[in-house]
Order: C-alpha cells, then structure tokens, then sequence
C-alpha cells in the first residue's frame, strides 16, 4: 500500500491481548480449494487480520459472528493477499505470520497470493528500504541473498501467485536495485527471485506491480520488464492517486495486455462507503471531491464501483482478476485511537463490523 500508513506498522500494540483461539468466529472448517476451472481471481488482502483476531477482532455477516476467511469464501472470493515482510520490528507480516496465515487461508478454501516487499516495512513507489539485514552487502552478496529469501518462501509457503516487490515503479532494494539510478542491477535482482521461483515452483504464477493506470508510465516500465520471466502484470488502482477515468483503466489493461502477451489483474484497489470515519486516525479518503462522479460514498456505491473494476478486467481478453485492498482494516484499536485505521470507511465491513453489501461484488458471475 502506501507510506502515508507506515508509521502504523512500527507502534507497538498496546491493548490487551486474547489469544486467536478465544475468537469464537475463527475460521477452523477446513473446505476444499476452488475449482480448478475458476481462473478469474476474485481477491481481497486480509494482511491485518492476525493482529486484529489477536486483539479479539470479531467479524458478523448478516449479525452473525463469522471468521472473515469464511464470509469472503461465501462470497466468491477465491484467492487471499498477504504481504510478507523481511524482519518487520514487531513481527507482524513476518515470515512465520504469514506462513500461518497462508496455511489458514487454505483450510478455508482459498488459494494464496504473496506481494513480497524485500523490505523490512512497507515498500511503495516512494520507499523501496532494503531490509537492514541486507543493507551493508556487496551487490553480489544482495543477489544471493534474493535468491535465498525466495527459495525459501516458496519452499516454505509455496503461494500460487507471488509478486517480487510492491508497487515497484522505480525499482526495489534502494540504492542498489533503484531502476532509475541502477537499471540493470535493479532487473538483476527481480531476475534472481523469478528464476528461484521457477526452479522451485514452475507453476506458481509471478507477478511484477505497477502503481498507477497512466498508459506513458506503465508503457515505460513494462518495457524495462521485457527480459524477465513472469506471467502477470499487476497494478494497483486507487482513484485518490491515479484518476478518476474508469475508461483509462479498461484502456491499459488492453493495451499491456496485448504489447507484452501478459494477463493483467488490478492488484489493488478500494473505494468508500461512507466519509465518516470510526476512529481518531486521519482517513486517506475523507472528502466528496476524491470520490469518481456516479460513485456516491455509500455502501450501494462502493459496491458498484468494485462490480464495476470486476466487469472491466473480466471483459478484457487480457483480464485475470483483481484484488480489494484494506477491505479487513476496520477500526480495531477502538474508536478513540490516533494509531488505527486510515481506511475503515474503505473496509468491506460497515462501523460495526458487518459484512456489507461490497461482498456481492466478488462473485463468481
């Protein structure tokens, strides 16, 4: 996502904890993974949801306590997001997290999907901060440490899709892996994690994010990609930062599609039902002015708007799926809290934690 949420990722949880065991609406049943013909990728990002279900987080469909990975399962997501970090400070989305994440996220029927930052924290296309592990390292030593990091997640997690880096416009792994400044070290080392994948996991898909839908720009940097193995172009569409022009986003996923014979997903995107908000964190989206015109801030909206993003990719011949952001970050810190949410009213659940009417948009038809 974005460093306007950073410093969320580095305070420390001061509330007092439960155990994820005292959920009484934690998903245990273990289901079936999807069909084997539903390749449309039906997503939502649940990369909260561990240190929400730690602090007794409960979630309702229908005023029904439910574990989340069951309402987004019933709803016709098919596939969870889960973003992995080197050695965050306080070990949420570290290694051992999201490998119990991800294996949850398959008892519930789902397939798994890793955005991969190489970093310690978030990764966007302001901040790419090698991991401080990594930080003194010769480019040599960097490479190797690539290669090593990757066999090991797919080795250890095995995702069916994994994105080497997040939102990666200008490279990854700053200074060394910046593309601008250092191109070639920059597509050496998304080399080295694609060809660790393929060695590992042939049939895992692969996936290189963009953040934006302008045609110059992901023209340019996909044409940087060219020598690199992977199969999907992924790009994150958030109207706040990238336009409020839904035609400009069918116009890209067409014209990539066709000039680098990739299927393309958005990766990301979200949009509000409301502009309250819940707690006492500063919003990203809290004005009428950065809603798209015919997209009210209301649940029906909000569902519109995802059904909408849905029909867009499904209707392209390039079209592979897409993905909801911060759908499960509600304001779990309680409503007075400065260090929750900044996206609760983007969330798929209302202020009470229900399920809203959004869900809809993740069907299958």
């Amino acid at each position: 996502m974005k460093k306007y949420i950073k410093i969320l990722g580095l305070l420390a949880i001061t509330a007092i904890q439960f155990s994820c065991s005292s959920n009484d609406n934690a998903d245990t049943e273990v289901v079936n993974p999807p069909d084997a013909s539903d390749t449309f990728i039906r997503a939502s990002d649940v990369s909260f949801l561990p240190q929400m279900e730690a602090l007794g987080t409960k979630f309702y469909s229908n005023g029904k306590a439910e574990g989340m990975l069951t309402t987004l399962r019933n709803a016709g997501v098919n596939t969870v997001r889960i973003r992995l970090w080197k050695d965050p400070v306080n070990g949420r989305s570290g290694f051992s997290e999201v490998k119990q994440l991800a294996q949850k996220a398959r008892q519930a029927g789902l397939r798994v999907w890793l955005t991969v930052h190489y970093s310690d924290d978030w990764a966007d296309p302001g901040m790419q901060t090698t991991p401080k592990e990594w930080e003194k390292l010769s480019f040599a030593d960097l490479k190797t440490e690539v290669t090593n990091y990757t066999t090991s997640i797919i080795t250890e997690i095995n995702p069916d899709i994994i994105q080497i880096g997040n939102e990666i416009n200008s490279g990854l792994l700053w200074p060394q892996g910046n593309l601008i400044s250092n191109e070639q070290q920059c597509i050496a080392l998304l080399s080295a994690a694609s060809t660790a994948i393929r060695s590992k996991a042939p049939n895992t898909k692969i996936m290189i994010h963009y953040a934006g839908v302008n045609g110059g720009g992901t023209d340019w940097f996909f044409n940087k990609m060219k020598s690199i193995d992977y199969d999907y172009i992924g790009l994150s569409y958030y109207p706040v930062w990238h336009g409020k022009d839904l035609t400009e986003v069918k116009n890209t996923i067409d014209a990539l599609g066709k000039k680098f014979s990739k299927k393309v997903l958005i990766a990301e995107t979200a949009y509000p039902f409301t502009l309250l908000h819940n707690d006492q964190t500063n919003n990203i989206v809290g004005t009428s002015d950065q809603l798209v015109p015919g997209y009210p801030a209301t649940p029906t909206g909000q569902r519109t708007f995802v059904t909408d993003i849905k029909n867009i990719v499904k209707t392209s011949e390039f079209g592979q799926g897409f993905a909801y952001w911060g759908g499960e970050w509600v304001a779990f810190k309680g409503t007075q809290s400065t260090t929750g949410s900044t996206f609760e009213n983007q969330a798929l659940y209302s202020f009470d934690n229900n399920a809203l009417s959004v869900m809809q948009a993740f069907s299958k038809d």
